[in-house]
């Protein structure tokens, strides 16, 4: 959410922009040396996993551009014969490869305490100009206070910018008063151990009758991953790392006995799936509070 604001900002300010995210090196490296992707079926031409799609998607979906592969001396060259500003994507924590004029670190008062224990993590927010705490309209007041000390603590320097990260629900009629199969981005919830995601959130908020517990209905590699991950619990991590794990996603979901599907996960699955109920997808961006903004950042550093 914090990468798709900044490119707004800087396109809004008649820039190209080109984003780069940090390798994903799931298939066959030679043939990722470069990747681009600009529309969706540059996702099929390369062959993408769900996980790969859920960082890229949302980039192709602003009509913007965004680079990855191996060799990234490559990428950032190619990337530069199109850009005016190159946006450097770090996933989950990934510090830039590259040398920035200005670095954001987003973390997150859901997780305190993980911006100062996970590398690089924690190398990221110790290099920071600006650091984003978002969710703040979700997040307990204790862990939102936890998570700027410790920012304060190892970056003094660095600007506080608080945002608040409002869910949008396509179709919220099938959320409320039934029984609903939440999944969520599946990273998130097996080494991000996080318990819950913007689905869980909206199926709250939205007066679900029921979250289903999809444990008894999984196959295969799905199965195997809540024995590698049992806290994971009542919610269906949307795994993907290649088409047999898909297959399993879409039969675990089809398999569940429940009333509609929420997708908490950045991309639109049921294009990828065909999934034999109805779906509602959950979205967020971010909307900062306060007078510290990515906005003025990006000014005070003269790139807008």
């Amino acid at each position: 959410q914090t990468s798709r604001k900044i490119v707004r900002l800087l396109r809004e300010a008649g820039k190209k922009v080109v984003a780069i995210r940090h390798p994903m090196p799931y298939g066959d490296l030679v043939k990722q040396k470069v990747q681009r992707f600009a529309t969706l079926d540059d996702l099929k031409t390369h062959e993408c996993t769900i996980e790969e799609i859920e960082e890229y998607e949302p980039h192709i979906a602003l009509g913007g551009i965004i680079y990855a592969g191996v060799d990234y001396e490559a990428i950032i060259r190619e990337a530069e014969k199109e850009a005016d500003i190159i946006l450097w994507d770090g996933g989950n924590n990934d510090m830039s490869f590259y040398k920035a004029d200005v670095t954001f670190t987003v973390v997150d008062p859901h997780r305190p305490g993980h911006e100062l224990t996970y590398y690089p993590g924690n190398t990221c927010l110790r290099m920071s100009d600006a650091v984003v705490v978002n969710k703040i309209d979700s997040a307990s007041p204790d862990n939102i206070l936890s998570v700027i000390n410790n920012s304060r603590k190892v970056n003094p320097d660095a600007v506080i910018i608080e945002g608040a990260s409002p869910l949008i629900v396509d179709k919220p009629e099938l959320i409320k008063d039934k029984r609903v199969l939440v999944v969520e981005d599946g990273p998130t919830l097996t080494h991000g151990e996080m318990k819950y995601g913007a689905g869980t959130v909206a199926a709250q908020k939205l007066g679900a009758q029921e979250i289903v517990d999809p444990r008894p209905f999984t196959v295969n590699s799905i199965t195997e991953t809540y024995n590698k991950y049992p806290n994971i619990g009542i919610l269906l991590p949307a795994m993907g790392y290649g088409e047999n794990q898909m297959k399993d996603l879409e039969t675990t979901i089809n398999n569940v006995d429940c009333d509609s599907v929420v997708i908490g996960t950045p991309i639109d699955l049921g294009r990828i799936l065909n999934i034999n109920k109805p779906s509602t997808r959950v979205m967020y961006e971010l909307q900062e509070i306060g007078n510290n903004t990515l906005e003025s950042v990006l000014k005070s550093k003269g790139i807008l």
